[in-house]
């Protein structure tokens, strides 16, 4: 059996995630809209490579002809994640840390890997294409970056948004949306936690 690429490996992990939440596979428009490629023929070539390693079959003339063939040396790599909620991206509201529920989602599905899910409500993330109801991959980390997506505790009070280092004090988290302002945290006075970053997110179809 050969080997595959680690695209192709995230390619093959989404048919699998796709077809474990909907029942049916996903058409090349589905693909590249959970992978962000920018065109189906991005899918396509990726497809066809897998079809000819022996992974997966392409029914010819089918949107969703796409069938994950029955091969043991492709491993199973699905993990269990918790679902947290409630975290508000409009404006830090108090959230309790509450697991909704589980899901799985292959480990090598985003390129980082992840703590679990956050589940958005609020549109402040909007134009950074983090909708209502998304759920954030999140990485737990401290480390992060200006331009880095981040979830911000303040208090007690859970929020996502861009993250801005004004100065050794002073900390910006901006929202994605003109209709909501810059929570400006001065270090000093303001008791801020990074909780973890987004690496990737899902949305329900």
């Amino acid at each position: 059996m050969k080997k595959i690429t680690s695209q192709q490996q995230r390619v093959l992990d989404c048919i699998q995630i796709y077809i474990n939440k909907t029942g049916f596979p996903p058409t090349r428009a589905n693909i590249c809209k959970e992978l962000g490629f920018k065109s189906p023929n991005s899918a396509e070539t990726h497809l066809r490579a897998l079809e000819k390693k022996g992974f997966i079959s392409i029914e010819s003339g089918a949107s969703r002809g796409i069938s994950i063939l029955d091969n043991q040396e492709y491993p199973v790599n699905d993990y269990e994640y918790p679902v947290i909620g409630l975290v508000a991206a409009g404006s830090p509201t108090l959230a309790e840390e509450n697991i909704e529920r589980t899901i799985n989602c292959p480990k090598s599905f985003f390129n980082s890997n992840f703590d679990y899910f956050l589940k958005v409500k609020g549109l402040s993330m909007k134009n950074a294409g983090i909708m209502e109801d998304d759920l954030i991959a999140v990485k737990k980390t401290t480390d992060v970056k200006n331009g880095d997506i981040v979830i911000a505790r303040i208090d007690d009070e859970v929020t996502v948004k861009f993250f801005r280092r004004k100065s050794p004090k002073i900390i910006e988290l901006e929202p994605a949306n003109d209709d909501f302002t810059n929570i400006i945290v001065n270090l000093e006075t303001d008791e801020l936690h990074i909780e973890g970053k987004s690496v990737g997110l899902l949305r329900k179809n």
